[in-house]
């Protein structure tokens, strides 16, 4: 698959295992590669040959107008990465807080502050609004804005539980709109290097995922990684990097679910480890812990090789191959910013094309993730405040 956005007068384009940003230049085509050094140089029916679809017209020049539900510190690095995707504009933004929305406004450069994430989802000046208030909320939030005809990208984990994102999923087809999880490393040059390498057979049949993610929080029992109230733990919060992870190396959702964790004084899960049996024989061993730093590394085995994703699995800069009767390969995946503005570009190529819904992040792939950790969660006996439907 190749994808193409444009950014103005520029074109990113991903085709096999490279990320590059070609700019238009009479019958040539230039590519810089995302790492800042030349990289490849095209003719235009070469770029035909490889079937990319180029944005011609007006839709090249459109941008996408979005709005940000909630002005905590994700939305910022949400906000900040947004100037690496031309293609889309922060149109608003909406707070509890009319002062806070206006705070970020002017931080982030978006066009409008709304006092009420009531007034963003009715406004006629977004296309698209990012959901990123806390756990809990999503479900809510994401209803708020469907319901008043936006799609939505809604940050990980998609829901509190299962039966919530069933709903959501219902309500957006229902209307015909548009709606994702926000699992933004999925979208990442070193994701899409790994995708490409285990549905190559490059390195066989994989049989085996590790995943760790382990972050040592030195805060108090009232921040969102310890509060119930929040949805707090390990397990919603790090786990579900590893989680997606491996539904992707492996493709379904597990066939059978092991968990064991330490609860911490607040009653969350706080340094967990989960074995998840596929079908096909596959098995994944997760660790997810909000007291120790782990190595943070994903590695892949397959019956003809291996791979590793470092430093970090849900951020991989460099992508290690090593295949049976082949020199080790390294390959170079580092990108500009934070590495939010990947997904930002997919959803607009979603919208663009009239998709309501992601083949890369697909809504049956973040369902049964969900069912997955609500599986950990009931052999913990962890439920959340209010929560009726684990």
């Amino acid at each position: 698959m190749q994808l193409v956005y444009y950014k103005g007068d520029t074109a990113q384009v991903r085709h096999k295992s490279l990320f590059t940003v070609f700019e238009k230049s009479g019958q040539t085509i230039f590519g810089k590669g995302s790492f800042f050094r030349v990289a490849k140089m095209y003719k235009v029916a070469k770029i035909q040959q490889l079937s990319i679809l180029f944005l011609k017209g007006s839709a090249m020049a459109s941008q996408i107008r979005w709005g940000i539900m909630g002005c905590g510190k994700i939305a910022g690095t949400f906000a900040g990465d947004m100037v690496y995707a031309a293609e889309a504009k922060l149109a608003a933004v909406g707070s509890r807080s009319l002062e806070k929305a206006e705070e970020f406004a002017g931080q982030h450069g978006a066009e409008l502050a709304y006092g009420s994430y009531e007034e963003l989802a009715a406004s006629n000046d977004v296309d698209v609004i990012y959901v990123a208030t806390p756990h809990p909320f999503h479900y809510e939030n994401a209803k708020l804005c469907l319901e008043n005809g936006k799609s939505v990208l809604c940050e990980k984990p998609f829901t509190l539980n299962a039966h919530e994102a069933k709903e959501l999923v219902a309500l957006a087809r229902s209307k015909g709109l548009f709606l994702m999880e926000a699992m933004w490393s999925r979208f990442l040059p070193g994701c899409v290097t790994l995708y490409e390498i285990v549905s190559s057979g490059r390195v066989g049949k994989v049989l085996y995922y590790r995943g760790s993610f382990g972050v040592k929080f030195e805060v108090g029992p009232e921040h969102r990684i310890f509060n119930p109230d929040l949805g707090g733990g390990a397990l919603l919060d790090l786990g579900v990097y590893p989680i997606s992870q491996a539904s992707l190396v492996f493709g379904g959702r597990p066939v059978e679910v092991k968990a064991v964790t330490l609860m911490g004084e607040t009653g969350v899960d706080v340094n967990a480890a989960i074995s998840l049996l596929y079908e096909g024989g596959g098995v994944a061993s997760i660790f997810a812990s909000s007291l120790v730093e782990a190595d943070n590394e994903g590695l892949i085995v397959g019956t003809g090789g291996k791979v590793l994703l470092r430093p970090k699995l849900h951020r991989p800069e460099e992508v290690v191959l090593e295949v049976e009767g082949a020199e080790r390969e390294v390959i170079d995946c580092r990108f500009e910013g934070r590495g939010y503005h990947f997904q930002v570009s997919h959803v607009g190529q979603c919208l663009r094309s009239g998709k309501v819904e992601s083949e890369i992040m697909s809504l049956a792939e973040t369902v049964a993730i969900m069912e997955t950790m609500d599986e950990v969660r009931r052999q913990w006996g962890l439920g959340y405040p209010g929560e009726e439907n684990l």
